[in-house]
């Protein structure tokens, strides 16, 4: 017949209670001491009992939960044939056991399973805590930085001085670019991109770096290609009329092969030829001033870095602006004047102006015209200044081609300002991006870091 631990234990410190009072009513009222020493006996006997008992099924369960703490996964509780509960409870632990074993088990496989995701993933994936130790690093990473082993962060030093520093420092969801060189001597361009996770009660950073070295080059291909074409193309538009021309005006001066003499020169010949050379002499001037344009591009100074008041600058450029064009409504919306920058002041205004200036020329005939520029810092805490105007707006297919060299789809523009102010902006260490709404509103957003 089973019983359960508390039946039985129950019934062992009812025997231990009866045998120790019979012992003392045995010394003690009958005065007789076999029955006392009898009864002192079996109280022995019970405790004992009751003991052993106790201890047997506890040193189980204490077992099997140093077990699992040491993750020993290859114990089992024998049966025992004289205690029918104990048989029970052996059982149920093995039970539990095995439901263990089969949660560990499918826990490597998926680990596994993750690893060998990660390890055919093209990027490389990088996992550290905040003292540095490495807990993942998949196949393409090791591979990519030339290392067979990887457990800490300082070992990216054999690679790059500043590699270590930078993952550490990279704030979670936000990304950046940095270049190592491999083993070979190539320079390799890297995108980082950085997120943090909990796992367990550590908080861990993964980082993704991924080689953009194709992607770079493509890009360069496809930004000459463009650059070819515009300068093609107005190379093209002052060469063709100069020969042409050219050509005319021989013809007045060669017939059948000869040159003709001078008596055969009339004051219309003379006039042609002259009106000839004006327009010859007005393409070339044109020819130069894109070739001058173009030198201008590629010789921007570096800047020199100086905090900058951002309201300050953004009312003397609205000032300038209003006393060419005083009949454009420009309203502004700075959220803190206490706003600054580092930049290099006349090369930042040179592209606000710019900036004020092409949307104040989109306005051109057309009324109620309204300019917005809005100061802020945002969430990434860098600074944003941001032109909007109500314009006709610009195509999705012509925002990009804006910022290609030469590019224009005004008859007297060079094209080369709003390229030439995305690349001062480069210069400090910021972005210049376009948004439009053909035929609701223009927006150019410049952003940069605020002063240290």
């Amino acid at each position: 017949m089973r019983m359960s631990f508390l039946t039985r234990s129950v019934i062992l410190i009812l025997l231990v209670a009866f045998s120790a009072i019979t012992a003392a009513w045995g010394f003690y009222y009958l005065k007789t001491e076999a029955i006392g020493i009898a009864a002192t006996l079996l109280f022995i006997v019970f405790t004992w009992h009751l003991i052993s008992y106790q201890t047997r099924f506890f040193s189980k369960i204490s077992y099997f939960f140093d077990a699992v703490r040491n993750e020993d996964s290859a114990l089992s509780f024998p049966k025992s044939k004289n205690d029918p509960f104990l048989n029970e409870l052996s059982s149920n632990l093995n039970r539990i056991n095995e439901q263990i074993k089969k949660i560990k088990t499918e826990s490597r496989q998926q680990e596994q399973y993750f690893q060998t995701l990660t390890d055919h993933v093209a990027t490389g994936i990088l996992s550290f805590d905040d003292t540095g130790f490495i807990f993942n690093a998949n196949k393409n990473l090791k591979q990519m930085l030339g290392l067979e082993q990887l457990t800490h962060l300082r070992q990216l030093h054999k690679v790059d001085n500043q590699l270590a520093h930078v993952l550490k420092n990279l704030p979670p969801g936000n990304q950046r670019m940095h270049t190592i060189k491999s083993t070979s001597g190539k320079s390799i361009n890297l995108l980082l991109k950085s997120t943090s996770f909990k796992n367990k009660d550590r908080t861990l950073r993964l980082v993704s770096l991924q080689d953009i070295n194709d992607q770079l080059s493509e890009k360069e291909m496809e930004s000459w290609l463009k650059l070819i074409r515009v300068l093609t193309h107005e190379i093209m538009n002052s060469i063709a009329p100069v020969t042409s021309l050219s050509e005319n005006l021989k013809n007045l001066y060669i017939r059948d092969g000869e040159v003709i003499s001078p008596e055969m020169v009339s004051e219309t010949t003379i006039a042609k030829t002259a009106k000839g050379l004006e327009v010859i002499e007005q393409q070339g001037v044109g020819l130069i001033n894109f070739v001058e344009s173009y030198r201008k591009l590629t010789r921007l100074p570096n800047p020199e870095l100086k905090p900058v008041n951002v309201k300050n600058l953004i009312e003397n450029t609205v000032l300038l602006n209003k006393s060419l064009w005083p009949d454009i409504q420009i309203s502004l919306q700075i959220n803190d004047p206490d706003l600054k920058i580092s930049a290099d002041e006349k090369l930042f205004s040179q592209v606000l102006i710019n900036l004020l200036k092409n949307a104040t020329e989109s306005l051109y005939d057309q009324q109620n015209g309204r300019i917005h520029i809005q100061a802020s810092c945002n969430q990434e805490r860098k600074i944003e200044i941001c032109i909007k105007d109500n314009g006709p707006g610009i195509p999705p297919e012509l925002l990009e081609e804006i910022f290609v060299p030469f590019f224009t789809t005004r008859e007297s523009g060079s094209g080369i300002g709003l390229s030439l102010s995305r690349q001062i902006i480069r210069l400090h260490g910021g972005k210049l991006t376009a948004t439009s709404q053909p035929g609701k509103e223009t927006t150019f957003c410049i952003e940069v870091r605020p002063t240290d």
